[in-house]
């Protein structure tokens, strides 16, 4: 690990920066549009134009990489996401932010392409699997280090906007200047739906509502926070404690993950989870009880994510996963558009604790679902392939990630539906 982050230090330091930027905007947002005035609706489709713009970009950046190359896409969508950072407190209109926002989700969705193009070009086939683990984690360390940032300034003032700005610009520096030749980009195929739904059923519908999870825990915490009277200090830290969840439960659920019917673990993880969402819903819990809900939820959702993608690692060919990747990822980009549009409808109709009912609401879904599968095929032999996969993480880091968390996964076995 040490060798890998000696020769990738830069590439790894620039994806912190970015992640820094991007996880202080998103509970920015929520907060100024709370002070000025928005409704939890049109907050909602703020948030939900962010991953609008991520999927669209999923699409298209490709094809921008292979025409003009790495290096002309990576500055050029730096530039905008800068840009659009200090836009928004110049013009605090919903409609306004909903169209920054699908533009700076589009322009991230590219500069996390090619940063993790450049570092899967970097490393050998012996330190990928290290390469593509200190990614994960400076990703998830960049999001907590983003709540901290919260409480420096004001979010009534301009000077939070303008932090993310310089910290996204600096985060370019040293992925640009690293000694590292830009990469040939190659298209990846996708798999059909029908195909995909065929192979994994649960692997399809998990990511489907993870994304919605995810896009509510990612995009409208610190709105729920703001409509429920917290303080910027206490939302930063409720946000923070998610990842930090996330962080301490990944491996243990990973370890469990490749000695039992994966199957199980997402039914029992997702059970527990919404009776714990249930309960936060439902009474009045101090902020301390908060925070214990807060480390749940992300203790939960971001092993899950990972969790889904193993089991449907265990059904494919080494062959098949990179292309599968992709259409696990739209599914995901799916449910993360729709999410933050459903989350507000609820906060909108019974209170801003319809936070915390959209997200149980998901979790009993994912339960059912994985128990019904369950009657319907036998377990896959246990391949000991979970491998932690950040949701951040675009299709082509997740297709790395399912080939080099593979150990030589069995032939597809007969479709079964």
């Amino acid at each position: 690990m040490i060798k890998v982050i000696t020769t990738a230090w830069p590439l790894l330091l620039g994806v912190m920066l970015l992640m820094v930027g991007n996880g202080m905007q998103g509970s920015l947002l929520g907060i100024r549009g709370t002070i000025e005035g928005f409704k939890t609706f049109e907050l909602s489709v703020v948030m939900s134009s962010y991953f609008a713009g991520f999927l669209l970009g999923s699409l298209i950046v490709p094809d921008m990489l292979r025409r003009v190359g790495h290096v002309r896409v990576f500055s050029a969508l730096g530039s905008v996401i800068s840009a659009v950072l200090v836009l928004y407190p110049t013009a605090p209109d919903w409609m306004v932010w909903s169209g920054l926002r699908m533009l700076i989700g589009f322009s991230f969705c590219g500069v996390y392409i090619t940063a993790e193009s450049w570092l899967n070009n970097t490393a050998t086939n012996e330190t990928r699997g290290q390469a593509l683990s200190a990614y994960m984690m400076v990703q998830m360390i960049g999001i907590i280090s983003s709540q901290v940032l919260l409480n420096v300034a004001s979010p009534a003032s301009f000077t939070l906007f303008v932090i993310p700005s310089v910290l996204v610009s600096f985060a370019f520096i040293p992925i640009l200047l690293a000694n590292t030749p830009a990469p040939q980009f190659e298209t990846t195929q996708r798999l059909s739906f029908p195909k995909l739904w065929r192979i994994s059923p649960l692997g399809c519908m998990g990511m489907l509502l993870t994304g919605g999870i995810f896009a509510a825990m990612f995009g409208m915490s610190a709105v729920w926070g703001s409509k429920s009277g917290l303080s910027v200090k206490e939302i930063s830290i409720f946000v923070g404690a998610m990842y930090v969840g996330g962080l301490v439960l990944q491996y243990p659920i990973g370890w469990l993950s490749d000695r039992s019917d994966r199957r199980k673990l997402i039914l029992w993880l997702s059970a527990a989870a919404a009776v714990v969402m249930l309960i936060a819903g439902t009474v009045t819990l101090p902020f301390w009880a908060l925070l214990g809900v807060a480390m749940v939820l992300g203790g939960v959702t971001n092993p899950l994510y990972s969790l889904l993608i193993a089991y449907t690692n265990d059904f494919l060919t080494k062959d098949d996963m990179a292309a599968a990747s992709s259409g696990l990822l739209f599914l995901n980009g799916l449910g993360a558009i729709f999410g933050p549009l459903a989350t507000g409808w609820i906060m909108e109709t019974v209170g801003s604790y319809g936070y915390f009912f959209y997200i149980a609401l998901n979790f009993i879904a994912l339960a059912a679902y994985a128990a019904w599968r369950m009657t319907r095929r036998a377990a896959p032999g246990v391949t000991g392939n979970f491998a932690t996969v950040a949701p951040t993480a675009s299709a082509l880091a997740v297709g790395a990630v399912m080939e080099e968390a593979d150990t030589g996964a069995p032939a597809r076995p007969p479709e079964q539906g």
